[in-house]
């Protein structure tokens, strides 16, 4: 797999012909120079701004920030298997059960779907 951009909020924002100081607008920043930092990676967006991103661009958070998106889910699997080898040495209960089970199916990808179900 290719390796992606860190965040494609650049390309969404000219896409959409929208300015900087726009962008600011619709995300509530007082500047337009955070919507640069966060275009230029010096800055990340704390949750609220990741999601109206997503907001005004009409894009999945996981597709506007998709390098970021990989870093993290890397990140989280090798957790999760250490995580998995941690709860395979305790007592097997349904609950250790149930909880090994979904460590697997993040360390196999299957878990990487957002859950509607919860």
């Amino acid at each position: 797999m290719a390796k992606r951009l860190h965040n494609y909020l650049l390309t969404h924002r000219k896409r959409s012909s929208l300015t900087q100081r726009e962008v600011a607008f619709l995300l509530g920043c007082r500047h337009k120079t955070k919507v640069s930092d966060y275009e230029q990676r010096t800055r990340r967006p704390v949750l609220e701004t990741a999601l109206a991103y997503e907001v005004v661009f009409g894009a999945p958070v996981r597709e506007l920030f998709a390098g970021m998106f990989d870093e993290v889910e890397v990140i989280t699997r090798q957790r999760a298997r250490v995580l998995a080898r941690k709860l395979s040495t305790a007592s097997r209960t349904p609950l250790t059960a149930r909880k090994l089970d979904l460590l697997s199916q993040i360390t196999s990808g299957s878990g990487s779907e957002p859950a509607h179900d919860l």
